[in-house]
């Protein structure tokens, strides 16, 4: 009892400690220390709490008795970065002749931090991570262009552990200020409501329309993964109720599942409440955060518009009709119950994009404001009391141990290219692989996040990738910006890209489909992040830079381009159509999708595009007219 209420409590400790440092109460009170000892206290509690809450073996429930040996990797986990904590700015300068005690704190702390990173995010990116920690001490071995400094283990371990460019570095800094916030943003929103909410709303807005239930789907998702921050919780938190509605109407459980696992992806990469990644990504560019939301709009539209235009074509390809109107709740009581849901949504915008606040003071006003709208009012006349205030804070614990064991194991990785020089021979050897060429090297990327992508949380994913592929397009003279989204695109497409599509397959469980199936469908309906990214590398204007005028013509001619290519990805325009017609409808869309300043003659086929469809849309218009 005792236990489990002390684990309860410290779940309670790490968002308190955000807070408090968001507040700047610390340095309130007179308490002054490096960035890096806060860092080091809150993934010290966080590691003790993996070893107290999750179990060795998946699958098991952790019971009331917890094993002598999590018992002991806890105390070791808290005592070591507690000793970090109140040492650092002393045993952190040196890079010879260590202390021992330093030295044997570094020893411990790495295999602590993998077996924690194997219990919350599985084998593969512990694996991943191991590679890299043996790779640093092999490196000298290796061929000229990827050999690295000669590093002993001694010094490597020290590394990692006490310097600020690797464990408690720029991932940890983010997961335990930023993300911790929005986390808790997205548990208050959730826990008071919200989700039910954007269920309801979805079911308003979209119900009434042909294939309602897949577009209540994708407006619920879109919405929800601005907040649950994984693909698979968003898949299971909408997915239970979009569905089943979905294979009522008449959508085949493939297609169900695949739309959901699209729609759900595609929520992290929704502004103006992105994913974990997208903060990782304005650190990474040092740019605001704002920035990376602006240059996000166009991408996330042109995704959500294909995925839109697909499951209405599919709808009436194959006859499903509306949602019931019985099913669909009064639109006028849905908001009266829940408008206040805006508000915070309002007061991000506002705050990031206008008032430049710092972003976890943002996150965790709008959470301050959810709340307290919560207890006068609360959604459907339900108002939230004390426990549930606490139960947001414990969520918020519970919800946060993975991300910050990914965070450490990132930075291991991060340390290991800092110290050995690794990083530039990747780069280099990515360069002559492609031999110079853009266009070879962006395909490559492109599979490269795909793979390293598998089976991993979004957090993960974008750090290797922004670490160890990133750089190579940047030398190459791509805009950063545009690398670092298209790298982010890639590694989100691997959660509905078989053989390891997570995604996907969560929502075949759901939908009783077969899991590759339901993989390759979401391929289908998700084609859009497959192309984009190419584009916006190769022609600014589809992440918002350059001449505001061919931004718009760029736009709009992408727009009707989705359109005319997921006509041709169904097979049904306002008819079933055969495989030729199929053929020139994608040939006309791509030639719209073309952004004008992509090619030498980028304009010409621009142009072309539009003319060809202007033809066939007045050739369909005359032969219905005649029919």
């Amino acid at each position: 009892m005792f236990v489990s209420s002390l684990i309860k409590f410290l779940f309670i400790v790490v968002p308190i400690g955000t807070i408090f440092e968001a507040i700047d109460l610390f340095r309130k009170v007179g308490l002054v220390f490096y960035p890096e000892q806060f860092y080091s206290e809150m993934f010290g509690i966080a590691g003790m709490l993996v070893y107290l809450s999750v179990p060795a073996r998946k699958g098991r429930q952790r019971e009331s008795q917890i094993p002598w040996y999590d018992i002991i990797a806890s105390f070791l986990t808290f005592s070591c970065w507690t000793y970090i904590a109140i040492n650092y700015p002393r045993l952190s300068e040196f890079s010879a002749n260590f202390p021992t005690i330093g030295l044997l704190v570094a020893i411990i702390i790495i295999p602590l931090i993998l077996e924690g990173l194997r219990r919350t995010s599985g084998l593969a990116i512990t694996i991943i991570v191991l590679a890299f920690i043996i790779l640093a001490l092999l490196c000298h071995q290796l061929p000229s262009y990827l050999k690295g400094n000669k590093i002993e283990f001694d010094r490597l371990v020290y590394f990692l552990t006490w310097d600020s460019t690797a464990i408690v570095g720029m991932p940890l800094r983010i997961i335990s200020t930023i993300v911790v916030a929005f986390i808790m943003f997205g548990q208050a929103l959730s826990l008071t409501g919200g989700s039910s909410f954007f269920t309801d709303i979805s079911m308003v807005a979209m119900g009434k329309y042909r294939g309602g239930p897949a577009k209540i789907s994708i407006v619920a998702s879109s919405l929800f993964g601005t907040i649950s921050g994984s693909t698979v919780a968003n898949v299971v938190s909408t997915g239970v109720v979009t569905i089943p509605l979905m294979k009522q109407a008449g959508y085949r459980s493939h297609i169900a599942g695949a739309i959901e696992a699209v729609a759900s992806t595609g929520g992290q990469l929704m502004p103006p409440v992105m994913g974990v990644a997208a903060f990782l990504m304005a650190e990474f560019l040092q740019v605001p955060y704002a920035k990376v939301c602006i240059a996000s709009i166009i991408p996330s539209l042109l995704y959500y518009g294909a995925l839109f235009i697909e499951a209405d074509l599919e709808a009436g390809r194959y006859g499903i009709s509306r949602v019931p109107k019985e099913r669909i709740p009064p639109g006028l009581a849905v908001i009266k119950n829940g408008w206040f849901f805006s508000i915070p949504f309002i007061i991000l915008i506002i705050t990031i994009f206008w008032l430049n606040y710092p972003i976890q003071q943002s996150a965790l006003l709008a959470c301050l404001i959810i709340v307290g709208l919560s207890i006068s009012l609360g959604y459907k006349g339900k108002r939230i009391n004390l426990s549930e205030i606490l139960e947001i804070l414990r969520s918020t614990g519970k919800n946060i141990l993975q991300i910050f064991m990914i965070g450490a194991g990132a930075g291991i990785v991060i340390g290991v290219l800092n110290i050995t020089g690794l990083g530039f021979g990747l780069t280099i050897s990515l360069i002559q692989i492609a031999g110079g060429n853009i266009f070879l090297l962006l395909v490559l990327a492109a599979i490269l996040s795909i793979i390293l992508g598998m089976g991993m949380p979004t957090g993960a994913v974008y750090i290797l990738l922004a670490t160890l592929v990133a750089p190579a397009l940047i030398q190459m003279k791509i805009d950063p910006m545009a690398a670092h989204l298209f790298i982010l695109y890639y590694g989100m497409m691997s959660m509905i890209t078989p053989p390891v599509a997570i995604g996907a397959f969560a929502a075949a469980t759901l939908s009783g489909a077969e899991p590759m199936r339901t993989g390759y469908a979401a391929m289908k309906f998700g084609w859009t992040a497959f192309v984009i990214p190419f584009l916006f590398v190769f022609s600014g204007t589809l992440i918002l830079r350059g001449n505001p005028f061919f931004i718009l013509i760029d736009f709009a001619t992408a727009i009707a381009g989705v359109w005319f290519i997921s006509a041709a990805v169904i097979g049904f325009t306002n008819r079933p159509i055969g495989i030729a017609y199929r053929i020139i409808l994608g040939i006309i869309g791509f030639s719209l999708l073309m952004p004008i300043g992509i090619l030498k003659i980028g304009r010409l086929i621009n142009i072309v595009g539009v003319a060809m469809a202007l033809i066939l849309i007045f050739l369909e218009f005359f032969l219905k007219r005649k029919n």
